[in-house]
């Protein structure tokens, strides 16, 4: 039962000290909208390159396409990362990075239009408390005309050089953006996230950068946990295994017997005094 429990203790500790490998989707230009003809490139910046990290998208004529599939004919070369020479409007739809071991990496909303006009926001989810800045530009005109910048269907504000920074954004920030550029036209309509901030705690230097005598206090400080651990699990164990043989080979005590032979002497005595 122990040799279980030590083994089942041990499997739980190598558990808790694995890490699942993930992968972010970047596209750049950093932009969830492009013009026609467009230079794109997508990249899956991951944590592990043995993962097998491959491009897929859903759009309007494939699902689950891979980017450098001949069948699929989208993107080249076939893996992490994938460039589009020329982006068209049926290339409009989700990406996301996939492993072969199944997990995905975050999604992103690529729109893709024939007009003249593309709003340009982060392709990116947006933290709270951070600044936004949306461009309203052209093809071919230069990108400080003004603008008209609608949210939800509302206007919010005219701009005179093309652009609006939102300053400190909040939940509410979130939602449907797009722009409108007098005689040129309107752009299509991007959705912007705001996600909610954590608080993170710096990252350990790398350890390849440090020098040989810290970088062995770095692994003893790692693994001590897991070998104390394991050391205290084992002792607790040789202790009930000696505790155990002790208590074989130490007989146990019968006062009762004590008892009879003191019982017999009365006895012989009382015995002795009768006959005299």
């Amino acid at each position: 039962m122990e040799e279980t429990s030590l083994l089942c203790l041990l499997f739980l500790i190598s558990l808790l000290s694995c890490t699942t490998n993930q992968a972010r989707l970047t596209v750049s230009p950093s932009s969830s909208q492009f013009f026609k003809g467009d230079f794109v490139s997508l990249s899956c910046e991951e944590d592990d390159s043995s993962a097998g990290w491959t491009l897929r998208r859903n759009t309007s004529r494939d699902t689950g396409a891979e980017c450098g599939d001949h069948n699929q004919e989208w993107g080249e070369p076939p893996g992490s990362f994938c460039n589009i020479s020329y982006i068209d409007p049926l290339d409009s739809g989700v990406y996301w990075c996939e492993s072969r071991e199944g997990p995905i990496s975050n999604m992103v909303n690529l729109t893709v239009t024939g007009g003249s006009v593309i709003l340009q926001s982060s392709v990116l989810p947006v933290m709270e408390g951070d600044d936004v800045t949306l461009l309203c530009k052209t093809k071919t005109t230069p990108s400080n005309l003004p603008a008209a910048f609608y949210k939800d269907g509302s206007l919010i504000r005219k701009q005179p050089t093309g652009h609006m920074t939102i300053q400190h954004v909040s939940r509410s920030d979130e939602g449907l953006y797009k722009c409108d550029i007098s005689g040129h036209g309107e752009s299509p309509s991007s959705w912007i996230t705001v996600t909610e901030k954590h608080t993170t705690t710096p990252l350990p230097p790398d350890p390849s950068s440090l020098p040989l005598v810290f970088r062995v206090v770095l692994h003893l400080v790692v693994f001590c946990p897991y070998f104390i651990s394991t050391l205290l699990v084992m002792s607790l164990h040789q202790r009930k295994t000696t505790r155990n043989k002790l208590c074989i080979l130490i007989p146990p005590t019968h006062p009762e017997h004590g008892l009879d032979d003191e019982h017999d002497d009365v006895t012989a005595d009382v015995t002795t005094e009768h006959h005299f």
